[in-house]
């Protein structure tokens, strides 16, 4: 199963009754954007002084929320560019927040050293911000590619699939911490893979 297909189940049995039933409580899409954007920050607060469990939740509770703004405003026959930029910007926030929370919640803890040279959590510091790194560059390559005119939504880990990889390890992590710690660095690893799927993409596009 492709996304496409994935995206059209997730239409059919989430996004539009999910969306009705806020259409029905007077939401406005960019309101379910950045109420998303609120429990996605709650989810942070919870991360950094060490609920793990609770904040993968409410993470994936904000990341839910955020799927339905795009069918609301197809609902309302509301749709603006400046609500796909709100959209967009709001989805580059929630990313950077939650690890953010992370890092304070690895720099908060003490563990021993690995190899004698660093303790364990500082590993999840650097994992942290490494990962933030490679989404990034994954979200930026796309922008600047569609900016000079070329479709660049290809790639092994966009966005849907680093919500749910960071919401099941902190999930996990409950009972096997160092879950947190093997999603970072898989999402470092294949953030960067992505990275370069979508350069050489666009290089290969530009050449033609």
């Amino acid at each position: 199963m492709n996304r496409d297909s994935m995206r059209a189940i997730l239409s059919r049995y989430y996004e539009e009754p999910v969306s009705a039933f806020f259409e029905k409580l007077g939401f406005s899409p960019n309101g379910v954007t950045l109420l998303g954007l609120a429990v996605t920050c709650v989810s942070a607060l919870f991360i950094g002084a060490g609920a793990l469990l609770i904040g993968g939740l409410v993470m994936l509770s904000g990341a839910a929320l955020d799927l339905i703004d795009g069918g609301l405003a197809r609902r309302k026959g509301i749709a603006t560019k400046f609500g796909a930029l709100l959209d967009s910007v709001s989805d580059r926030i929630q990313e950077a927040i939650v690890l953010l929370g992370l890092l304070i919640y690895y720099l908060n803890a003490s563990s021993d050293s690995v190899l004698g040279v660093f303790s364990y959590d500082k590993l999840g510091v650097i994992l942290s911000y490494t990962a933030f790194i490679g989404s990034i560059l994954v979200s930026y390559l796309r922008a600047r590619s569609e900016g000079l005119g070329i479709e660049c939504k290809i790639g092994i880990m966009t966005r849907p699939e680093r919500v749910l990889a960071l919401g099941f390890g902190l999930v996990v992590a409950h009972w096997a911490p160092s879950a947190v710690m093997i999603v970072l660095f898989v999402l470092t690893v294949l953030g960067l893979l992505t990275t370069a799927q979508r350069l050489y993409h666009s290089w290969s596009t530009l050449e033609e």
